[in-house]
């Protein structure tokens, strides 16, 4: 029978919390691993605005996140970790460091300024309650939290479509579970990653054009756009396994996204991976975490 949750909450301890500003149309999402998870980074983007990308480096002092928060708001919006940290810290979950814990929240943003009120961006307080919102039910998706004000498919003289926050999850029969969620903000439109069809992006006349034709000869503004997310597994990986997970999990983003990584895009993708599954290997995970994030991408939008 096939699991109810095919979600990223489906990984025994992870939560997803959404907060939401619909009038001024942005807002955050968090992803909560209170135990701490194995944590690393792939930012493929060249524009992203990142937080604590750093720490997940392999060969650093701190091998494990407690949390990582997707919001909106440019580089503003990373603002709305601090939230996240305070929930954490009044909790006492974090890196033992002397007299205190402190939690480790890595964290991206998404460019939504041009949507809404560009004047109110997540801040401490959204970053709190989103934590507050946490459960691990599926998570919900579409215009909400990090994607509220999301847009995919941008060019001169075109009309974006939506974006949103997606996720979707792999369940094998040995036990092993990956999970994605993303935030979907692309230059590029979102396609069928088998078909090529174009499910939501830039439009002319009411009919979707190729994004990619466009760029070739295009003006655009840098720093934009991005897509953002976490892949999560329940397998015990080495934080040199997990950097390479979130590596090859960025071809799922290509294969759902066209354009991707460009100039204009900041994507980043974390992995987190809980250690409660073992003989599982980084090929496997790596394969399946392509996968996931390509389905993310799609439910994002579709959903």
């Amino acid at each position: 029978m096939e699991p109810m949750n095919q979600t990223i909450t489906a990984i025994d301890g992870i939560k997803v919390g959404h907060a939401t500003e619909a009038t001024a149309q942005t807002g955050c999402t968090v992803i909560l691993c209170p135990t701490g998870a194995t944590a690393g980074v792939d930012v493929r983007g060249a524009a992203p605005g990142t937080r604590e990308t750093e720490a997940l480096r392999p060969g650093r002092l701190v091998q494990k996140a407690h949390a990582v928060l997707l919001t909106g708001g440019s580089a503003f919006g990373l603002d709305a970790a601090s939230g996240v940290v305070q929930y954490l810290e009044e909790r006492n979950v974090g890196f033992p460091a002397g007299p205190v814990y402190v939690p480790i929240v890595p964290a991206a943003v998404i460019f939504d300024l041009g949507v809404g009120d560009a004047k109110i961006r997540p801040d401490r307080e959204m970053g709190y309650q989103a934590c507050l919102n946490a459960t691990g039910e599926p998570v919900a998706m579409g215009v909400i939290g990090a994607g509220t004000g999301a847009t995919v498919g941008k060019a001169p003289g075109v009309t974006p479509s939506q974006g949103g926050v997606g996720s979707a999850c792999k369940h094998l029969d040995s036990g092993l579970i990956v999970a994605a969620i993303a935030v979907v903000n692309a230059l590029g439109n979102v396609v069928h990653p088998k078909t090529g069809e174009i499910l939501a992006g830039g439009k002319e006349n009411d009919r979707f054009v190729d994004i990619t034709e466009r760029l070739l000869d295009a003006n655009l503004v840098a720093g934009t756009n991005t897509t953002i997310g976490v892949v999560a597994t329940n397998a015990a990986l080495t934080p040199a396994e997990v950097n390479r997970v979130a590596e090859m999990a960025h071809d799922g983003m290509a294969r759902a996204i066209r354009p991707s990584h460009t100039m204009f895009d900041g994507d980043t993708l974390f992995t987190l991976a809980t250690g409660a599954h073992t003989g599982s290997s980084v090929n496997t995970i790596g394969i399946l975490a392509a996968e996931v994030v390509a389905e993310a991408v799609v439910n994002a939008v579709t959903v």
